[in-house]
């Protein structure tokens, strides 16, 4: 069974962050959805180590600086909850190199809004963007539909039932 802890990386250059559309696997929570990088912990990582190894894997880059930002608790039906732990990096080394789960692109953080991205990923994307002090938030789904979200405790979107 998959671990439930998670990382998820916004890699930063130019105004740009790295995102990864995800096209290429069937059974996939984030189909067609445009995410950061990251993934399932393996068993004994520390957050650190699986931001290293997902970031690695999946782009071809080694993370030099980064920033432990938040952690978001998701919550969906039909789906075990994930605790992500989520970063941005802003230096790195390496080569980009082609992705398995989809198609990486550097996009404008200012352009961010015309992607297909999960409701509270735009909630979370918009603290990094103010550079908000570290945050604790939970969203919760119903299929695609974001149906609560909170922020540090505190109600953001009351629960949306039916």
């Amino acid at each position: 069974m998959k671990s439930p802890l998670t990382t998820l990386c916004y890699i930063e250059k130019d105004g740009k962050y790295l995102m990864l559309h995800r096209v290429s696997k069937e059974n996939d929570v984030n189909k067609d959805k445009w995410i950061g990088v990251g993934g399932h912990f393996e068993d004994g990582e520390s957050p650190e180590e699986c931001l290293l190894r997902e970031a690695k894997e999946e782009t071809g880059l080694t993370l030099k600086s980064w920033r432990f930002r938040g952690i978001v608790t998701f919550v969906a039906e039909g789906w075990p909850t994930e605790y992500m732990c989520l970063y941005t990096a802003d230096a790195f080394e390496g080569e980009l190199k082609d992705c398995d789960e989809g198609t990486l692109e550097w996009v404008l953080k200012t352009d961010l809004s015309r992607l297909n991205l999960w409701e509270g990923d735009k909630l979370f994307l918009r603290l990094l963007s103010e550079d908000a002090p570290f945050f604790s938030m939970k969203l919760k789904y119903r299929g695609d539909n974001l149906v609560y979200a909170s922020l540090d405790g505190k109600e953001l979107m009351p629960e949306r039932t039916g």
